[in-house]
């Protein structure tokens, strides 16, 4: 039904902010989607070793973008807890959306770096994971802040946890359950379901045999043609048998069995019109 995109600084309340939202959506009781939170954790992912360097880096960020994949559809409502700081990943997600239909927002924990820092060396002090300096300041520096005027940001809902905290009655938690339970009809204003595009549709998957099959196909009238040859011993073919389930083609002076059983000089003029 959904696709919800965490976003904000290192150490901004980010996991805070998710955990605020999937509980408001699961007290709903007649919520029919399941709600699930998508983070490094999931994974047992390292902070410091996802973000040491950029292979490093662009490995979390395919693997969270993959369980998304195979995550989002009509029944679940999907929350994606990471930095998610790189506007050309957000926008990877937003197609992610696209492509399966559903409902699409960011929720932005808008936090000073300097805040930051400080809730970083204070979870330090309490014994929990923190992000190493040196990471830390790459991370801020190449934060890109989300902007409501594209549209892979919007819409955008927006926290600020050093100012007033985070819980499940902050406006910009409010705003983003309101926009992900209102109903979708013709009535309804600032909610709207994405809709695929011939780009981003999934291809139907052919059967698992079909390659299989054509090729065992195209080998038995290979097959045939090679036996009828054989038989006409370099004169034009009368007939040829492709299966007791199919027709026999007659000789006819323009027919492609005829043209098929021409001398190998000829080959460059077969019109393979099987």
């Amino acid at each position: 039904m959904a696709l919800v995109v965490i976003c904000g600084q290192p150490c901004s309340g980010k996991s805070t902010a998710a955990t605020c939202l999937a509980e408001s959506l699961r007290a709903l009781a007649d919520l029919k989607e399941t709600v699930r939170i998508i983070d490094e954790s999931s994974f047992h992912l390292d902070r410091n070793r996802s973000y040491a360097d950029m292979p490093s880096e662009k490995n979390l960020r395919g693997v969270l973008r993959s369980e998304v994949d195979r995550s989002v559809s009509r029944d679940a409502i999907v929350i994606v807890d990471s930095l998610n700081n790189i506007k050309g990943y957000r926008y990877e997600l937003w197609c992610l959306a696209r492509a399966a239909g559903i409902r699409y927002c960011v929720l932005y924990c808008d936090v000073e770096d300097n805040q930051c820092r400080d809730w970083n060396r204070e979870r330090g002090e309490k014994g929990d994971a923190t992000y190493d300096d040196k990471i830390f300041e790459d991370l801020v520096r190449r934060f890109e802040r989300p902007d409501r005027r594209n549209r892979w940001d919007s819409p955008l809902f927006e926290l600020w946890p050093s100012r007033v905290g985070i819980n499940n009655s902050s406006v910009g938690i409010v705003d983003a359950f309101s926009y992900l339970t209102k109903k979708v009809d013709s009535k309804s204003r600032g909610v709207k379901m994405l809709q695929p595009t011939i780009a981003t549709q999934t291809a139907r998957v052919s059967d698992a045999n079909s390659l299989y099959e054509m090729d065992q196909a195209t080998q038995e009238v290979i097959s045939a043609l090679v036996e009828a040859q054989s038989h006409a011993l370099g004169g034009p073919v009368a007939e040829i048998s492709l299966g007791k389930h199919l027709p026999s083609h007659q000789h006819s002076e323009n027919s492609w069995a005829t043209r098929a059983s021409k001398p190998a000089t000829n080959v460059h003029k077969i019109n393979w019109a099987v």
